[in-house]
């Protein structure tokens, strides 16, 4: 998964034409933060910074975000919408759940080798956000869980009733693992090489445990 920042309107209008909490200014906000967060970091990245360059005025900028935490959780919300609409279109266009997971596991390797990829903007977040209390960690866990949990359904639905069957919360686990894994070390270790790895390993979850 790659964070993909939201394009920022063409007009600097702050009318909402998408309803209350919508106007252009706070897409154009969001979406100057998303990429300086992403590309450079959370804690890096002050406020100033970004109405230099969304741009906007202060009294716009708490107008939609009463602090920056809010803006960065929208960050990873949006992060997690995308990501949620990438996992729901791999599955509706696969032949087979096995096919399905091969088509996220795929979408994880591909992005490693995106001009624009900097990691997983969610482990990114968690090393800026160590404490468990944080709001910032929850939405980072919420999203992890809706992961696992995804994964752990298309694997229950490949293991099926196998005599050799595995436990499909254990390879949704091992899968989470390897991209993890994956997505820390592709710049380290060689982006092909990883992205090689990363699909013998999903293909050995596939065929290796039932």
């Amino acid at each position: 998964m790659v964070a993909r920042p939201r394009t920022a309107p063409d007009s600097p209008n702050d009318s909402p034409p998408g309803g209350p909490g919508r106007s252009e200014a706070r897409e154009r906000l969001l979406s100057t933060a998303s990429r300086l967060f992403y590309r450079e970091g959370i804690r890096a990245v002050g406020v100033e910074r970004i109405l230099a360059e969304a741009p906007a005025t202060r009294a716009t900028f708490y107008r939609h975000f009463p602090s920056k935490e809010d803006l960065v959780i929208a960050y990873l919300r949006g992060v997690d919408a995308d990501t949620q609409a990438d996992v729901r279109a791999a599955v509706e266009a696969a032949q087979s759940p096995a096919d399905a997971l091969r088509a996220i596991g795929t979408a994880v390797a591909d992005s490693l080798a995106a001009p624009e990829f900097r990691g997983c903007a969610f482990l990114k977040a968690a090393a800026e956000y160590p404490d468990p209390d944080d709001r910032v960690r929850q939405v980072i866990l919420d999203h992890r869980v809706w992961y696992t949990a995804t994964l752990t359904e298309l694997f229950a639905q490949v293991f099926g009733d196998s005599p050799r069957r595995g436990r499909p919360e254990h390879a949704a686990r091992h899968f989470v693992l390897m991209r993890d894994g994956a997505m820390s070390g592709a710049h380290l270790d060689g982006v092909d090489s990883v992205g090689d790895a990363f699909h013998r390993g999903v293909e050995g979850l596939l065929t290796l445990l039932h």
